[in-house]
């Protein structure tokens, strides 16, 4: 059993060579605390997890909007980890992109295939380092990170700030135990038998992952995926609609501060208000999010139907497409309306004057259309 008062977060060992690495203490335990804020933050984040959760329910077609909440998490996400992709930016083809911002839009995409994937995958899957291995291969698959063992967990030393171990600010435990701490984490994650309360259990794991740091490259970006997969694993989200990425990314310096104080100070206790500070406000925000698009959708479909006549038709479904992909040109519409160029341009246009896209480029050919009203709602 362990108790925050007397929490011990691990120790610092030398290794032969002169640095020294931290080697976590395991996880897999019953927690027990004396704090009463602890009890009332997780109250919070449970009561706003469980309103963002009923009302996903009443969102008719919430799988369109999930996709665009994917896309900003692996936008926020790697944006952390340095990229300069933004959200539009994300949405287009690659062939779109201009060729020195393609490197962060393919990490951006891989991102979100990861998660996709690993969502999925939740159905043949528990969480396990085998599904984790799995999703860090795609994240990884063609970047800047594709020498670095893409799927595989570390088999040398690895250390975060710094350009060498001896000036490192935080090394990570020795590659020897990255299987074992992974393996105590992964069961920590299922042990039905300790009555750790969810949100508490998933604060200490995504801690401990990033401590553990088992992968030469793409931690951070896992550890974070590994929070939604929590919770939709457990049934906590019925779709992935939680991602704490904006909510670090806006409070880094809290967020890494905080993450230090429990390897150094031994304190989880701070860790844990702050990680259920940001699961009550993200939770909060998202909810609001849905409902904005909701009324959106609403104010939109009136427009059309009172002024778009005989398009109506067609004008309805290509709005509905636009909430899936916001960003969009000519030909896909023609496609997605199965009608002639002209048709599918004279459309656009129509949408451009009422106010639902704008043309980006400023260009006679190869436009690209934009729904700012959509993606002002997921904007920060």
């Amino acid at each position: 059993m362990i108790h925050l008062d007397k929490y011990k977060s691990g120790e610092l060992i030398k290794d032969a060579t002169g640095y020294s690495y931290f080697l976590p203490h395991k996880i897999n335990e019953v927690w027990k605390w004396e704090d009463q804020i602890i009890n009332t933050l997780l109250e919070k984040a449970a009561i706003k997890l469980g309103e963002l959760n009923s009302f996903s329910k009443l969102v008719p077609n919430i799988d369109l909007f999930i996709q665009l909440h994917v896309t900003k998490e692996a936008v926020v996400s790697s944006r952390i980890e340095g990229t300069q992709t933004q959200l539009d930016e994300a949405l287009l083809d690659e062939d779109e992109i201009i060729p020195e911002r393609k490197n962060d839009w393919r990490e951006v995409n891989n991102y979100i295939k990861a998660l996709n994937y690993a969502v999925g995958e939740l159905e043949n899957l528990p969480i396990s380092s085998r599904l984790i291995k799995q999703t860090h291969k795609i994240l990884l698959n063609s970047v800047r990170g594709e020498s670095k063992l893409p799927g595989e967990f570390r088999v040398s030393q690895n250390w975060i700030g710094g350009v060498n171990l001896l000036d490192a600010m935080f090394i990570p435990p020795h590659y020897e135990f990255v299987n074992e701490l992974m393996g105590d984490l992964e069961n920590f994650l299922h042990n039905d038998e300790i009555h750790v309360p969810a949100l508490i259990k998933i604060a200490i794991a995504h801690y401990q992952f990033e401590t553990i740091h088992p992968f030469l490259d793409g931690n951070g970006r896992i550890g974070r995926l590994l929070i939604t997969l929590f919770l939709v694993d457990q049934k906590i989200l019925s779709k992935p609609l939680l991602y704490l990425s904006a909510f670090f990314e806006k409070n880094k310096g809290l967020y890494y501060d905080n993450l230090t104080f429990v390897r150094t100070k031994n304190d989880m206790t701070q860790w844990l208000k702050f990680f259920l500070t940001g699961v009550a406000e993200t939770a909060e925000n998202a909810t609001q999010t849905l409902s904005k698009i909701l009324a959106l959708k609403a104010e939109l479909e009136s427009v059309i139907n009172e002024n778009f006549g005989k398009k109506s038709g067609k004008a309805g479904l290509f709005l509905q497409d636009l909430f899936k992909k916001p960003v969009i040109h000519v030909n896909q519409v023609k496609d997605l309306t199965q009608s002639s160029y002209k048709t599918a341009n004279d459309l656009v246009n129509d949408f451009v004057k009422a106010g639902i896209l704008r043309e980006t480029t400023g260009q006679s050919r190869n436009r690209i259309f934009v729904f700012d009203q959509y993606l002002n709602c997921f904007r920060m």
